[in-house]
């Protein structure tokens, strides 16, 4: 006498391990970031009369985020995990560098403190230099230029082209005074 197996019978119900957390934790990550962007979206000032408005891009970040963050908490409930990286640059026994995490988040929370008062353009530069010092650059200089640069090109796109505010600081204003650049 044979048995037949049920399709599904042998399939163990996959376990909480770190893997599955971590994946887990991602997940939410990306949907709370997605929340943030749809409640962010929402508080942004639309001109009167514009048909496609301001809004545009960060409902859209929002929508991605919200589906990929949701498909991501899903398959970790369900316990589909990624698999672990293997590479011959890998270490799967090294340790987690918090240090270099906590410099990170230290950095962005400066560069959030720092908004207002540096302007988008510098905070961009700070932001861009201090991550590539951060990581181990060897010429984090060029990081903060070309920071320089993306910020001076994103203020310009934005500000000054698409009339959107991003905010060009006290500092900046201190020096330079009241004027069309950056307004």
């Amino acid at each position: 006498m044979t048995t037949t197996a049920s399709p599904g019978a042998d399939t163990a119900r996959p376990r909480w391990g770190a893997d599955r957390i971590g994946n887990a934790i991602f997940a939410g990550v990306v949907f709370g970031l997605g929340v943030f962007a749809l409640v962010g979206a929402f508080a942004i000032r639309v001109p009167a009369g514009q048909a496609i408005g301001p809004q545009v891009f960060p409902f859209a970040v929002a929508v991605i985020l919200l589906g990929s963050g949701g498909a991501l908490v899903v398959s970790a409930l369900r316990g589909r995990v990624a698999p672990r990286e293997e590479g011959e640059d890998i270490d799967p026994d090294a340790k987690t560098d918090w240090w270099t995490i906590l410099k990170l988040v230290a950095l962005l929370v400066a560069v959030l403190l720092l908004l207002e008062l540096l302007g988008w353009w510098m905070v961009a530069a700070l932001l861009f230099g201090g991550v590539a010092w951060t990581l181990g650059a060897k010429r984090p200089w060029v990081a903060f230029l070309v920071g320089l640069g993306i910020g001076i090109g994103t203020q310009l796109l934005f500000g000054e082209g698409l009339g959107l505010f991003l905010p060009r600081g006290a500092a900046f204003d201190w020096w330079y005074g009241p004027g069309p650049l950056f307004g």
